[in-house]
């Protein structure tokens, strides 16, 4: 089975912030290509800020790590419509995304996304659970 996910913010952060945990691994399958990343601009958009302006990064050194995730993602445009995150709408971005790309999983440690499981046959999962069913198959 070809694997195709969309990685919410905080896995997109906890894999930059530190290399020896299951965001780090979700990513590095990307980069190899044994998973399909699949992303939009507005997850890039929100990453950057959130580098920005909680965790101060440069300018310079947000601009490489975004340019470093959209190097091995594909990026998919959505049309901002899809409502289905009733607690907290900012992360209708992440299961639109998803929709629009085809995805299998969105992999997230939000707890508003996890709260749904799934959406259209695409499973909402942690990190841990994602490299475990890759490492099964």
């Amino acid at each position: 089975m070809r694997y195709v996910a969309v990685f919410d913010t905080n896995i997109l952060l906890s894999a930059l912030l530190s290399t020896n945990g299951n965001p780090f691994r979700c990513l590095a399958l990307a980069r190899i290509g044994q998973v399909e990343s699949v992303i939009c601009q507005e997850i890039l958009d929100e990453f950057a800020e959130k580098l920005l302006v909680k965790f101060k990064f440069s300018e310079e050194m947000t601009q490489a790590a975004v340019k470093e995730v959209r190097e091995f993602s594909r990026l998919v445009e959505i049309p901002g419509i899809l409502q289905v995150v009733l607690d907290d709408p900012d992360d209708d971005m992440v299961v639109e995304s998803a929709v629009v790309g085809n995805a299998t999983h969105i992999v997230t440690g939000d707890k508003h996304l996890l709260s749904l499981t799934s959406h259209q046959s695409i499973a909402i999962v942690k990190a841990a659970e994602f490299v475990a069913l890759l490492a099964s198959s």
